[in-house]
């Protein structure tokens, strides 16, 4: 197995509050995930090649201007991947879907790392059928790495 990344978290935001993300046990998922998601990567991926990956927590108005400026579709998202290791997470994002899923605002932050780092690892979700590969495959990480954690 490739050498694992180490995983830096940043949050850059102010409205949701950093006891509601639960970060520490985030990691503690992602910690959990990142050896299945090294497994599932494809040949030629970045993942394993980087030295560490940067999750960065940003506001919906933050995530709107990247998504902007960088896929050029002027709206809030949940998590956009740069391909050089850093991975932007909407926290609005996430509580409001976690509410919507009935779920906790840290099993959904994870779920945005997670597509991610799968993003980082190779996987693409440009079409209707990689994107519902890589969702299950996303989710099936998940509750792996996220059980007794998230």
């Amino acid at each position: 197995m490739a050498a694992q990344p180490v995983l830096v978290w940043s949050n850059r935001q102010r409205t949701v509050p950093a006891r509601q993300l639960r970060l520490a046990r985030v990691s503690r998922a992602l910690q959990n995930a990142l050896p299945l998601i090294l497994d599932a990567a494809r040949k030629g991926s970045v993942l394993a090649r980087l030295p560490e990956v940067w999750f960065v927590i940003v506001s919906d108005a933050r995530i709107t201007d990247l998504h902007d400026r960088f896929l050029g579709d002027p709206s809030p998202t949940d998590v956009i991947t740069f391909q050089h290791g850093e991975i932007a997470l909407s926290a609005e994002t996430a509580r409001r879907e976690a509410r919507a899923r009935g779920l906790g605002v840290p099993e959904e932050i994870a779920r945005y790392a997670v597509h991610g780092l799968l993003h980082l690892a190779g996987w693409d979700d440009g079409t209707p059928s990689s994107a519902s590969s890589m969702r299950a495959t996303q989710e099936k990480i998940l509750r792996r790495a996220c059980r007794g954690v998230c």
